[in-house]
This record gives structure tokens, C-alpha cells and sequence, in this order.
């Protein structure tokens, strides 16, 4: 399909602008002269006395929130039961899981205080549950006695019906069918619906194929029910982009523009062949740019001339949401069209924050106040409005205060309609229609599975159940309707108060300590495309420029280290960790010139590259911040009077940092910012793959301030390494690499006569994750592909062996296997790759050579194509058996193994057995089986829901147990410690003639 050039330039606005300037411009405009804020008060006050007064006796969303808030602890157990009950197949998890929740929260004695049917039966199903399931009895016990005294099956049957009660509530239908026959009208108003068809982002191509097929029979579906009222009171649909390709990220542009846009193009034509509503739902702010293009795009074909029906939704939220109308409207006016735009407060808020805080960025995408929020939806709703009817706008929201100030604000009352999620605003929206029958509003419906269905719902409770919420606190008696009638320009004050107090900048995430390293969001084109020139602009030493030492100029190199180390020492605490943070300043200055070498000659992507750039930058600036601490005045300590005592630091002498290749600039910057803190002189030898980086950041330290006789580059093979580890002037050794080579060091350093020298080794292991049946699969597809192939595999956090449940490993595994298809293999330059190639032709040979035994002895699930090269596709294999696994592999190569759940402590002691101790992951909501494996595993790094590579210096110190290193781990707060001596010093006060501090005391 030949797709048409869109009529405008692609959209951009900052990404992240100052909360300041824009409360500067919304306060000033948000302000009514005194008669409408009268009118605005009595609308909303009626709203919210219906919805006070209403008593469904089914109940809503609003029931389940006031009868368990989320700040209890029955609240949050309801919501992780909710979250992943339905999906669990097998009895023994679900009767764990249900055990595990319902002893958080005291069901047990819970009085209801609604009359809601919904509400008592769940409370009632869920008391009943608990009434079986006494606290402290284990899972095995109680299994077994369940079955005596009421039966597994019932409790697992009521828990399990108490999460379908309030899925049929809150789902229109399961089908598309069974929801318009549900949403037939019962009475002489017809009502509007949008349908959304639930589910998760694609992840796979086949996920992608089976959520166009479903849109499209759901277009159809709706089509033929339809009956001939004109748009905009006709039926419609919400798609999500996400759901219809599996890499829908803004660094594949190109692709998705190649293959989504003829998808939307299709869906849209439709929609269009019944006049219905198509909206193309919001995603997260850094998919903002790449919907629009896309939105763009698919607006513009020819075919969908002629049809109003198209549009999108909008978020308030989104600190762009002003530009994104701008831009809609100069779309629709290029093309001479209309279009609808569903306008919301958002969804993703959490999320959006600590993507930005993890990435390093100026400021957020989103406002941290949710009056600042409320105040840019007022704001963004009062343009729309001007815009009719080139623009329909529906409001989507269930704050009475909201609905009455857009009705104040439209003075044409036509051309604009409200809208509500199903099972949420029905008190609302029947008062506003009993009194404006005038004023039309569309109900937002989900369509799907429960188990669909309520991960769903857990999004809405959240979003909605803050103490915060209008929709929590309106039909709280206890609250005034004043306090709901509150401004949200009052509520602000002024623009200094823009920004939630709570909520550092993300640069300011780590307190005055340190700053946070700068990042870069991808999904901002200006920044990614400022930063990829500059890449391309840089001059890089030529190759091959950094000389292998000889022997003779490594023992020259710790000779003359050694000779530096007494002034280097002897420099104030505060003046070493001064040129550390202008080592990290530097660094983030030169942040181009680094990705350039490390994509060239770390053949790293550039995420991978950014990544360790920002790592190498936090190693600098957090062991500065320790270093001020610790190796400042010392620290005294108590004992008797006429006497002090002091515990200081000290430098050891020459510290030899021996760094691996695959963070060449991060671990080399790592180790040797601690040993040079610590006041020690250092002779860095870096991986023989990797020399260059490693000049360019002993350069950069020179330059910083640290004196060119503590600081000493050593290139060369592994025999210029033993040689520097021999020496006998030495006073430490800080290594990173294999197991096989820490103990050839550890073997050196114990067979030399003289001071017993330290060694400090981070090594690799086989790295575990254990994932059980209440773990979503989407997610665990996403953490396992991002944990395995990232970087191909070459991290030595990476996941090697993979356990499965297998009530749920075939479904998890094509999954993977699908995911790990959509992964780009290329040129480590281009944006769009995500896995380059491995270091050299002799690490590829190892893994070639693997992966050739494995398909022999494994079965193969995933057997990817790679380039020629040194590039290693993603593979998985199945093991009968984790001990088919002896040593890490270090490359993109995946292993799976199935347990049973009766069977779980094998894996224990399988992961046990491997004697490595490095990263595990686990992927479970049953919080007892996360505490039983941490506290049975002797790991270093365990992750939680989540990937288990990536540790942030501070955040997540980095190291491992037993054959996976010695510790202490890097990036924590006991690391600069081993690189130092302690030294006490006693000092006998009452030397010269008694003690006068004592005797002039007063009483």
C-alpha cells in the first residue's frame, strides 16, 4: 500500500517542559468572573448530591473503593487477587495465591457498609475464603486441612467467583456479540457507546494478527448493529497501537510506519464503510510523537475522505496535551476534514514518572500535582470547544466539578458529548441526563476475557482510588462538597507551588548526595536526533593507536604508581571526591565522543551505549559522595574520659583494576574512581577488545585533576595482567571477568611472599529466573527477552536458565520465541537495532559451538538468523534437566526448564547447586514464595517482577556470592571500604597535667 505523505511536518513540542512557566499560563487563564463560578457550584453540587444519594443495588466502582480503599490492606490484597487470580490454571497456585492475600487483609471480621449486591458478595465470598485460611498456617498445611473442613475447591471456587462478580459489572461483555446485546437499549434513550477490546500490547506478530482480527470483527459486529442515527451518535471503537504491532517503539519508526499504518488504514476504511466512531487510544508520552505520525499518516489517506467519525484520545495529563489539539486541528484543517478527540485525565501516571526518573530526564512528561492536571484538562477543554465543529470533543471524566465547568464553558451546548467508563459515573451522568436531556454521553465499554478483563480494572482502581480521587472522596458523607468544589487553580495556588514537593526533578533523585546522570528519552525525536548528529560528528583516535605494554613498562608503571601514591594519599578526602565530580561532569559533556567509541569498538547499541555512559557518570559522583564521608576527619568513638579515639580510612598503595570487555568504560571508570577515592594510586589494565575507551577515560581523569602519577594505563593481553598481579609492590587487586581467571589472580596473590593483599572480583554465574502461573505473561515475555538478548547476552547479570511452571510454559515460551523474532540484528550504529554483534569472531565461535551441541541435546523453541559477522542470533532451548547446563554462557543463548509446582524446592536446589550466586529473577504475585526463595537463596541481586539486568549504581549495589565474586558489591555502601586500611588513633587528653575539659565542667 502506497501510503500518503502526511500534509503537516511530523509533530514536536518540548518533551518535558517547566512546570513553572506552564502554571504561569493556566493559572492566569483559568479564571471565571464570579456569576459562573456560581453556576459551576450549584451544577456541581446537584452532581454530587445524586451520586450521594444513589443507592444501586448492584453497586460500581465507586462501592468497591469505599468498601476497600486501597490505602488498607484488604484493598491492595483484593486488587493483586483481581490483578492475576483468573489466570492462574492449576489448583495447588491458585489455593496459594489465595492464601498468600487473603491472609494480608482481616476479611475475616470485615463489616460491610454498603448495601451493594457487588460489594457484599465479594466481601462475603472473600470472608468466607479467609475464615478458612487462619494466619500462620503454611501453604502445605493448610492445603491439606482445607480439603477436611470446607474443601479447596469451594474456597478456590468463592475466591474465584468474588473476582468474576465484579468482572461482569465492569465488563460489558466477554464477546463483542455478547456486549451489544447487553448494550440494547432498556429504555427510550439511546445510548452511545465506544467499545474497547481489551487485552495487553502486542508482543508478537501473531499477538499483532489476532488483535487486528479482532478489531476488525468487532468493527463489523458493531456495523451490522447499528441503526441509521448520523455520526456522532453512532456506536464506536477504541484501537490501540501497541496492540497492532509488536515493536511499537520510536526507535523502529520506519517498520512501524512501513506496517502499521496500511493496518490502521484498513481497520479505519471499516469503520468508515458503517459511519462508525474510531478512536485511536492514548499511549505513554514517549509514544506520543510516533502515534501522531502514525495517526497522521492513516488520517490522510484518500479512501477515508468524507467521514467524520475519525479521532483520537488525548491526554491532560501530558504536559503536551495543549500541542497535540494545536496540532490535531492544523491536520484536520490541511485535509479539510473533521475529526473526534476524546480528551482524558490519563492512565499511566505512575508509570510515566519513574520512566522519567529511571532515564535521567530534565523534567517529567506528565504534572506531578493532580491539580495541575485538573487544571490543564479545564484549560485544554475550553480549546476544543472553540474549535467545534472542525473538532467534536468528548469528554471523558466522572468529576461532577469537571462536567459542570465544561457545561459553563460551552456556550453553545451542542457539538460535544461526555463520556464515562462503564460500570463507573452512572449516578453522574443520570442526573446530568435527567437534567440536560440536551447533553448526549457516550459510555467507554470493555470487551474480553475476565482474565483480560481485570488486570484492566486493577488500572482503574488505581487510577481512581487514590485518596485524592473525586471519584474515592464523592460519595464519602464525611467529606464537604465543599471541599470537592475546590478549584484546581486554588488548589495550585501559585506556580511556585506547580510541581508536587514530594516528587523530586530526576536529576535530583538521589537528594543533595549526588545528581542523577543525565539521560535522554528516545521517544523525543529532537533530542534523539540532536544526539545520533553528534555521534556522527565525532573524531575518534584511529584503532590500533593504544600500544600493548611489555612486560619491563608494566613493572615501570606500578613502580612509578607507587612513588605517586604518598601525595595522591595525602590529598584531602574533599578535593578527590572534587575530581570525581568533575571527572562525572566531564564525562556527561562528552557523553557523544564515549557512545561513538563504545559503538565502534564495544560494538554496542546505542541504548546499550547511553546506558553505560550514565553508569560510568553515577560511579563518579556516588563514590565521591561516600568518599567525602568516609575518608573525611574519621570517626570517633566512645570511651572513657581524658582520652579520644578516632577511626580513620587510609589508602592501601598501588591498586591494579583489571575490567572486562563488555562495560568497558563503566566497570573500568568504576574500579578505578574507587581505588582512587579510597586514596589509592592505580594502574588500570583494561581488556585487550577494548583499550581505547579506556585511554579516553584515563585522559579525562588527568584532566579532571587526578595527577598523572596515580593514575597509569597498562594495555595488553592477559599475560601484561598476571604480570601486574605478581608484582611485588602491589597492595590490591580490584578484577572483573571469569571465575576461571579470578582464581588464577586469588591463586597469584596467595602464593607471593609479603603483605597479604586484597582482592576484590565481580564474576559471572548461571543466572536463574523462576516464574510461576500468577505472573502476567506479557510482562514476563518483556523482562525475560530484555534479560537474556539485550546487549546479546553479554552482560554478566543476564538470565542463562529459565524455570517455567509448566501449567503455563508453552504459553510463556511462544511468547518469548515471538517476542525474541522481533528483535533487529545489525549494524550497533542504527537506532533501530537492538542486538549488535558479540565482541570478537572467537567469542562467537564458543557460542556457535554451543548452540550446535544444544540442538542435538535440547529441544529448540527459537533458533534466530543472524548476519554475517560476529553476530549470534537469539536462541532457546529446552533442558529436560538444569544440570544439562555447567557454565555460563555468554551470549544470546537461552535455557528453559519446566517444574512442576509439587516439585518447586528442586529448583531451589538446582539453582543451589550451580554454586554461582550472581542475579535471580523471580516472577510471582504469591509474596510467600518470593520470601521463601530469597531467603533460601544465597544471591546477590535478586529482582522481583521485574528484568534482572540493568543495576543502578546506589540503587541496586551489583555482585554475587560464591563462584560469582568475593564482594563487596560495586556501586554500594561498604565498596570504597575494601580498598582502604583502617587506622585507630588513641590520644591520652589527660597527658599534660589532668584532665581540664572534665574538671571545669559545670553540674
Amino acid at each position: 500500500m502506497l501510503i500518503p505523505p502526511s500534509p503537516l511536518p511530523p509533530f514536536s513540542a518540548p518533551y518535558a517542559p517547566d512546570d513553572r512557566a506552564m502554571a504561569t499560563r493556566l493559572l492566569q487563564a483559568a479564571r471565571l468572573d464570579a456569576a459562573q463560578e456560581r453556576r459551576i457550584d450549584r451544577a456541581a453540587t446537584a452532581l454530587i448530591k445524586a451520586i450521594r444519594a444513589n443507592d444501586d443495588p448492584l453497586g460500581g466502582v465507586e462501592d468497591m473503593l469505599r468498601e476497600f480503599a486501597l490505602s488498607t490492606k484488604e484493598g491492595l490484597a483484593l486488587m493483586v487477587l483481581a490483578e492475576a487470580l483468573l489466570r492462574v490454571p492449576d489448583a495447588r497456585t491458585a489455593d496459594q495465591f489465595i492464601e498468600d492475600k487473603l491472609g494480608q487483609g482481616d476479611f475475616i471480621h470485615h463489616e460491610t457498609r454498603s448495601s451493594a449486591f457487588l460489594v457484599n458478595a465479594s466481601a462475603w465470598a472473600l470472608g468466607m475464603s479467609a475464615r478458612v485460611i487462619q494466619p500462620g498456617e503454611t501453604p502445605q498445611g493448610t492445603i491439606g486441612r482445607l480439603t477436611k473442613r470446607l474443601g479447596a475447591p469451594a474456597v478456590r471456587a468463592a475466591t474465584r467467583q468474588a473476582m468474576r462478580l465484579m468482572g461482569n459489572h465492569f465488563v460489558l461483555g466477554e464477546t463483542i456479540e455478547a456486549a451489544l446485546s447487553r448494550a440494547q437499549p432498556h429504555s427510550a434513550r439511546q445510548q452511545r457507546y465506544s467499545f474497547d477490546m481489551l487485552g495487553e500490547g502486542a508482543r508478537t506478530a501473531d499477538d499483532a494478527a489476532r488483535y487486528f482480527t479482532s478489531y476488525a470483527s468487532a468493527i463489523e459486529a458493531i456495523g451490522r448493529t447499528a441503526d441509521d442515527r448520523p455520526l456522532p451518535d453512532r456506536p464506536g471503537i477504541s484501537v490501540k497501537l501497541s496492540a497492532l504491532h509488536p515493536r511499537f517503539e520510536a526507535v523502529s519508526q520506519a517498520r512501524v510506519m512501513d506496517e502499521l499504518v496500511p493496518r490502521l488504514i484498513d481497520l479505519a476504511r471499516q469503520a468508515k464503510a458503517y459511519d462508525l466512531n474510531f478512536t485511536v487510544d492514548a499511549e505513554e508520552a514517549d509514544r506520543l510523537e510516533l502515534s501522531l505520525d502514525v495517526i497522521a499518516a492513516a488520517f490522510a489517506d484518500p479512501s477515508l475522505a468524507g467521514w467524520d467519525g475519525f479521532g483520537l484520545a488525548i491526554q491532560a495529563y501530558q504536559k503536551r496535551a495543549s500541542d497535540v489539539i494545536d496540532y490535531v486541528v492544523r491536520l484536520a484543517r490541511g485535509l479539510d476534514r473533521k475529526m473526534m478527540v476524546r480528551l482524558v485525565k490519563g492512565a499511566y501516571w505512575d508509570t510515566e514518572i519513574k520512566r522519567a526518573q529511571e532515564r535521567g530526564l530534565d523534567g517529567y512528561p506528565v504534572f506531578t500535582r493532580k491539580a495541575m492536571t485538573d487544571l490543564n484538562y479545564v484549560a485544554c477543554a475550553k480549546q476544543l470547544l472553540a474549535l467545534r465543529p472542525r473538532i467534536f470533543p468528548q469528554f471523558a471524566t466522572h468529576n461532577a466539578l469537571t462536567v459542570a465547568t465544561i457545561l459553563e464553558l460551552a456556550t453553545e451546548q451542542s457539538g460535544f458529548e461526555f463520556q464515562r467508563l462503564h460500570g463507573m459515573g452512572e449516578a453522574l451522568y443520570a442526573k446530568l441526563g435527567e437534567d440536560r436531556p440536551d447533553i448526549a454521553h457516550r459510555t467507554y465499554a470493555p470487551v474480553g476475557s475476565h482474565r483480560d478483563l481485570l488486570a484492566y480494572l486493577v488500572r482503574r482502581l488505581l487510577e481512581n482510588g487514590a485518596n485524592s480521587s473525586f471519584v474515592a472522596l464523592a460519595a464519602d458523607e464525611a467529606v464537604p462538597v465543599s471541599q470537592l468544589l475546590r478549584r484546581p487553580a486554588d488548589i495550585v495556588g501559585s506556580a511556585d507551588h506547580a510541581r508536587h514537593p514530594n516528587i523530586p526533578l530526576p536529576r535530583d533523585l538521589y537528594g543533595p548526595q549526588r545528581k542523577n546522570s543525565r539521560g535522554i528519552e528516545f521517544g523525543e525525536r529532537a533530542a534523539l536526533s540532536k544526539l545520533v548528529s553528534a555521534i556522527a560528528a565525532e573524531r575518534l583516535p584511529a584503532s590500533g593507536s593504544i600500544a600493548d605494554a611489555t612486560e619491563m613498562e608494566a613493572n615501570a608503571a606500578v613502580s612509578a604508581a607507587r612513588a605517586g601514591f604518598t601525595t595522591w594519599s595525602r590529598t584531602p578526602a574533599k578535593t578527590r571526591a572534587a575530581v570525581l565530580r568533575t571527572a562525572a561532569d566531564l564525562l556527561e559533556s562528552r557523553a557523544a565522543h564515549f557512545i561513538a567509541l563504545l559503538q565502534r569498538e564495544g560494538r554496542k547499541t546505542l541504548d546499550d551505549s547511553v546506558s553505560e555512559v550514565r553508569e560510568a557518570v553515577d560511579f563518579c559522583r556516588y563514590y565521591a559522595a561516600q568518599g567525602r564521608e568516609l575518608f573525611g576527619e574519621g570517626k570517633p568513638l566512645p570511651g572513657p574520659t581524658g582520652e579520644s579515639n578516632m577511626l580513620r580510612l587510609r589508602g592501601r598503595g598501588v591498586f591494579v583494576a583489571i575490567s572486562p570487555w563488555n562495560f568497558p568504560l563503566a566497570i573500568f571508570l568504576g574500579q578505578v574512581a574507587a581505588a582512587l577515592m579510597a586514596g589509592n594510586a592505580v594502574v588500570a589494565k583494561p581488556a585487550e577488545q577494548t583499550p581505547l575507551i579506556a585511554a579516553e577515560a584515563i585522559r579525562l581523569l588527568h584532566q579532571a585533576g587526578v595527577p598523572a602519577s596515580a593514575l597509569h594505563l597498562v594495555a595488553g593481553d592477559g599475560r601484561i595482567g598476571g604480570a601486574l598481579v605478581a608484582h611485588p609492590e602491589i597492595a590490591g587487586v580490584v578484577f572483573t571477568g571469569s571465575t576461571e581467571v579470578a582464581r588464577t589472580i586469588n591463586r597469584a596473590l596467595a602464593g607471593k611472599d609479603g603483605p597479604i593483599v586484597p582482592l576484590i572480583a565481580e564474576t559471572g554465574g548461571i543466572n536463574a529466573m523462576i516464574v510461576d502461573a500468577t505472573a502476567l505473561p506479557e510482562q514476563v515475555a518483556d523482562d525475560v527477552v530484555t534479560s537474556a538478548f539485550r546487549s546479546a547476552g553479554q552482560r554478566c547479570s543476564a538470565l542463562r536458565l529459565l524455570f517455567l511452571q509448566d501449567d503455563v510454559a508453552d504459553r510463556v515460551i511462544e511468547m518469548i520465541a515471538g517476542a525474541a523474532r522481533e528483535l533487529v540484528i545489525g549494524d550497533p550504529c542504527d537506532p533501530a537495532t537492538h542486538i549488535g554483534p558479540v565482541i570478537d569472531a572467537e567469542a562467537k565461535q564458543r557460542l556457535d559451538a554451543h548452540i550446535e551441541r544444544m540442538k542435538k541435546e535440547a529441544r529448540v523453541h527459537f533458533a534466530g538468523q543472524a548476519p554475517q559477522g560476529n553476530y549470534v542470533a537469539p536462541h532457546i532451548f529446552e533442558l529436560s534437566d538444569a544440570g544439562q547446563l555447567t557454565e555460563e554462557v555468554f551470549g544470546p543463548v537461552l535455557h528453559v526448564v519446566r517444574y512442576r509446582t509439587d516439585r518447586f524446592d528442586e529448583v531451589l536446589q538446582s539453582v543451589e547447586r550451580s554454586g554461582y550466586g550472581l542475579t535471580l529473577g523471580i516472577h510471582s504475585r504469591i509474596d510467600d514464595t518470593v520470601e521463601d526463595t530469597i531467603e533460601r537463596l544465597q544471591v546477590g541481586n535478586i529482582y522481583v517482577n521485574r528484568n534482572m539486568i540493568g543495576a543502578v549504581v546506589g540503587v541496586q549495589p551489583f555482585g554475587g556470592h560464591g563462584l560469582s565474586g568475593t564482594g563487596p558489591k560495586a556501586g554500594g555502601p561498604h565498596y570504597l571500604a575494601r580498598f582502604a586500611t583502617e587506622q585507630t588513633v588513641t590520644i591520652n587528653t589527660a597527658a599534660a597535667g589532668g584532665n581540664a575539659a572534665l574538671m571545669s565542667g559545670g553540674e
